[in-house]
């Protein structure tokens, strides 16, 4: 699943000098999976596992569903709500326009353009509405605007999205201990936490995701949730929620902000307990169909079919934007509500930020309910996801950003240099038209 693509992409990747620009490594000149059949050096296959290496995840974010099993979180039949365009003659001259712009990296020496910034960022597809209206939209590499991309750690977003729209409906209460929403946790360090340590990532567990450390415990969570056959010795886990329940304590719960995903599958099972629905279908009914959205997406599963709550998200570029949209509005698409305003106001407010520390490029940052809140003058906020992906709202600037992309290393702190000030830059620059 993505904990495993995340985890072999990491430690599979030479240094940044080492590896082919966005323009050698696009799947198409490589010629990756093409011929009938491919050339042995051009097939990307399983269960070999290096499928999500680089150069090869290039090809592999547009067709995890040929890798591993997954759930449909479903459109429904319906047609499309479709998205607002400015003229064909305008939508050019705003591309023309925004590919020009120039800005300056986080301490770099020298500009460059968006365009170049879109290269450099391995991006393979983005889209900006600005005011409800798609200014730009442009594909590369692997992904056609019919296609879908591994969204990785923003399907967290989806998650806490999920959990917040409960909170506000009063289907979920964030202060009960765990323990009494899935009494299954048994003695678990998660047990203890409350439901809102879990969606703010301050719970006080023993877990690793540091991909250079082979003891580290995303290593064990990745057998545990393999939905591939275990070998005939493995005596482990064997799926998401039986890994919780062995999880050990490590600091206090509440203290600090860490990243550690095993918070974003437990809150897929406090999800799933409260609603007695899967996140993909909650997903479906709540999201995906009153949105109006383009296409079905997909989410794997472990060997139990359980969906992967942290990472396992396949979508179309548009949709994404839909769901941004959603979120820019204040719970509103195409004249519908679909959730109350505060939900959305409540992430945008961000979380403590006194516990959030470790990151560079968001020296102001923090994070709440799966999302990452900037603090900037902007107020904006983002869903962000591995090898960069990301849905940024910008509520100053009305508008909408989303970049789906295959960038050799796992981090956005690689990306976020060239990435944070282009947005700001196309920001300025709609709000100045």
């Amino acid at each position: 699943m993505a904990t495993i693509v995340t985890a072999i992409s990491a430690t599979s990747v030479p240094a940044q000098t080492d590896v082919f620009s966005a323009q050698e490594s696009d799947p198409n000149v490589i010629g990756w999976m093409q011929g009938f059949p491919p050339p042995d050096d051009k097939l990307i296959t399983q269960p070999d596992s290096n499928y999500f290496s680089f150069p090869k995840l290039r090809w592999s974010v547009c067709h995890l569903r040929e890798f591993l099993p997954t759930e449909v979180i479903r459109r429904g039949v319906g047609a499309p709500v479709p998205l607002s365009y400015p003229t064909p003659s305008e939508f050019a001259d705003l591309a023309l326009e925004i590919d020009a712009l120039t800005f300056m990296p986080i301490d770099g020496t020298e500009e460059i353009t968006w365009e170049e910034s879109l290269y450099a960022n391995y991006t393979d597809g983005m889209i900006v509405m600005h005011r409800g209206e798609v200014v730009y939209e442009r594909y590369f590499g692997c992904l056609e605007e019919d296609g879908k991309h591994a969204i990785m750690s923003m399907t967290k977003s989806i998650t806490g999205l999920l959990a917040e729209i409960l909170l506000a409906e009063g289907v979920l209460d964030d202060t009960r201990p765990v323990r009494e929403v899935v009494p299954e946790i048994g003695d678990s360090a998660v047990a203890s936490s409350t439901v809102r340590e879990v969606m703010d990532m301050t719970t006080g567990v023993q877990y690793s995701e540091n991909y250079s450390d082979p003891n580290a415990e995303i290593w064990d969570y990745s057998r545990a949730a393999s939905p591939l056959p275990k070998p005939a010795d493995y005596e482990g886990p064997d799926s998401y929620w039986e890994y919780f329940q062995q999880v050990e304590p490590e600091g206090n719960h509440g203290d600090a902000f860490h990243y550690k995903t095993i918070n974003s599958d437990m809150l897929g099972w406090i999800i799933s307990r409260v609603t007695g629905k899967s996140v993909t279908d909650l997903a479906s009914e709540r999201l995906w169909r009153p949105m109006g959205a383009e296409m079905d997406a997909h989410q794997t599963v472990d060997a139990k079919g359980v969906p992967f709550a942290g990472g396992g998200v396949t979508a179309g570029l548009r949709d994404l934007a839909r769901l941004g949209t959603l979120m820019l509005n204040e719970g509103e698409i195409h004249g519908k509500r679909l959730f109350p305003a505060e939900v959305a106001q409540k992430i945008s407010a961000g979380g403590d930020r006194s516990k959030f520390a470790g990151f560079p490029t968001i020296p102001n940052g923090s994070y709440t309910s799966q999302w990452w809140i900037f603090h900037n003058e902007h107020g904006a906020y983002a869903a962000r996801g591995a090898h960069g992906q990301t849905i940024y709202v910008d509520p100053t600037a009305e508008m909408v950003l989303v970049r789906v992309a295959s960038y050799p290393r796992a981090q956005n702190g690689f990306i976020d240099p060239t990435s944070l000030p282009a947005y700001q830059a196309v920001a300025d620059h709609l709000m100045a038209r």
